[in-house]
């Protein structure tokens, strides 16, 4: 009972297919096994117009998890917000909110960085999830 009403007022936790998790370690150079990703978030949804949002070792989705990993751009973003800006303490909620009201959300230097990062990366990791898929499928013949 308590297990089903925090699903359902947090979400539920999504795991990354293998050859998503992979292609990231690739283009992070880190694990990313220890970010917990949920999808349904009723908090991520709370964000009016946002697919996502983020905090310390979390992605919290207003989509499903299937919507994310399928949206390369998407993907990258996020977890260049947990791995390089969350995880090196740069990114505070503080931090956060100040550059929003003195920047708005599209000029907010946290969201600028996010996306051309992701901009930069985005063919490198489709090729590195190209790789990460052939490998688990010739994994599964063997």
């Amino acid at each position: 009972m308590k297990r089903e009403l925090r699903r359902l007022l947090v979400g539920r936790r999504y795991v990354l297919p293998p050859p998503v998790a992979l292609a990231l370690e690739r283009v992070f150079g880190e694990p990313v096994g220890g970010i917990l990703v949920v999808e349904h978030s009723r908090y991520a949804r709370a964000h009016l117009g946002m697919c996502a949002t983020t905090r310390p070792n979390r992605i919290l989705l207003a989509i499903d998890g299937q919507q994310f990993v399928s949206n390369a751009d998407l993907v990258l973003h996020e977890y260049f917000h947990v791995i390089r800006q969350w995880g090196t303490g740069q990114l505070t909620r503080w931090r956060y909110l100040m550059e929003l009201m003195r920047c708005g959300y599209w000029d907010n230097p946290f969201e600028r960085e996010a996306r051309e990062f992701a901009v930069e990366a985005v063919e490198r990791y489709r090729r590195y999830l190209g790789e990460a898929g052939s490998e688990t499928r010739r994994g599964e013949l063997t």
